[in-house]
């Protein structure tokens, strides 16, 4: 029943049927399925293919806005359903965005409801946000960590520029840094001097590894 219902979700999501998305989440959850294994397994599948779809052009972006959307509506559902697991991660602040320049903010989206689900206080200033009022955030709120996100290559030079001005304000080290997104590779990161993540699965896990 429950791997019916795993694949009724994700065939949902990927194919953007977004009336179904909401019966079908609290179905699964009345039939006692785990909110965070809907989160981390089906949904983050589902826009793992979604996302494959779109980079073998058998998909286009009002494809992807369409499996998006139908995937928040599972979220509205399952979200507050989720019980906070204290060991999934240290408690922790996060300030989370897409860099200015970049208003693609499906993956930031996913990865903040998955850093939701482990238990963690998450500041999300949205897409195309500015290095300063980043940086700004991060300082008002004593947050442990900045996680910014581009799938386009031209605002790379943003993310190296936080490192820069993290520096500058003597906060590198104590704020600590992650970069994720299309446009991202371990190699840059290792050049500007952060985390890296491929995935929002994996940006969870460095995360909370961060915060160790």
């Amino acid at each position: 029943m429950s791997d019916d219902l795993a694949k009724k979700i994700m065939d949902v999501v990927i194919g953007g049927k977004i009336k179904e998305a909401k019966p079908l989440a609290e179905q699964a959850l009345a039939a006692g399925m785990d909110p965070r294994e809907i989160i981390f397994n089906y949904l983050s599948s589902a826009m793992a293919t979604v996302g494959q779809k779109y980079e073998t052009r058998q998909y286009f972006l009002p494809q992807v806005l369409m499996a998006a959307q139908t995937m928040y509506q599972v979220l509205d559902v399952v979200l507050p359903q989720l019980k906070v697991d204290t060991n999934a991660a240290q408690p922790g602040k996060v300030v989370l965005s897409v860099i200015e320049g970049d208003v693609h903010d499906i993956g930031k989206n996913i990865v903040k409801a998955m850093l939701t689900g482990a238990g963690l206080t998450i500041y999300d200033l949205g897409k195309d946000v500015p290095i300063k009022k980043i940086i700004e955030k991060a300082k008002a709120e004593n947050a442990q960590i900045i996680a910014t996100s581009t799938l386009m290559t031209p605002t790379l030079p943003g993310m190296k520029e936080i490192e820069r001005q993290l520096a500058e304000e003597n906060l590198k080290g104590k704020v600590k840094t992650i970069i994720g997104g299309g446009a991202t590779s371990k190699e840059f990161a290792d050049q500007i001097g952060t985390a890296w993540a491929p995935d929002a699965v994996e940006s969870v896990k460095t995360i909370s590894a961060l915060l160790k």
